[in-house]
């Protein structure tokens, strides 16, 4: 099967824990699962994979987390025009920009020319039962465009 690429910003845990569910979901699928904290990768890994998903956390009010940044920047300047990509991650909504850097990060890799395979998942804090129904649909639905 694909090779799906996982690339996670966690502070609390919640993004490691939506990264992993995913991961889980897409290895129930029969795909290879590569799974890594974004400090420990360069975008360019993405290249070689064929479903490329981020999930980040938003920090204060609607920041990237810092630890991301410099991913963000280099992710835009990659040609994924054969790739699937999905984004998901966690914020909370008592900040004005809920998950904001899901959204910020779906419109990266769309500049990249790489094909939205799934809907975004926003999470509120950590993932509830409902919550995690969404981001297993969201791995099939990846899944589900390579084939």
């Amino acid at each position: 099967m694909a090779l799906a690429k996982i690339v996670y910003a966690s502070m609390t845990g919640n993004n490691e824990e939506i990264a992993d569910i995913v991961a889980q979901k897409l290895e129930e699928l029969g795909h290879t699962v590569d799974v890594d904290e974004c400090t420990t990768v360069e975008p360019e890994e993405f290249e070689d994979a064929d479903i490329c998903v981020v999930a980040t956390y938003t920090y204060g009010d609607g920041d990237l987390p810092d630890e991301i940044v410099d991913f963000y920047e280099d992710l835009q300047d990659l040609d994924l025009s054969d790739h699937i990509y999905g984004v998901c991650g966690s914020g909370d909504t008592f900040y004005d920009y809920f998950c904001k850097s899901v959204d910020e990060f779906d419109e990266a890799f769309a500049r990249t020319g790489a094909t939205r395979g799934a809907e975004k998942v926003k999470v509120d804090l950590s993932c509830d039962d409902d919550d995690i129904a969404n981001l297993e649909a969201f791995a099939q639905a990846l899944s589900d465009q390579v084939g």
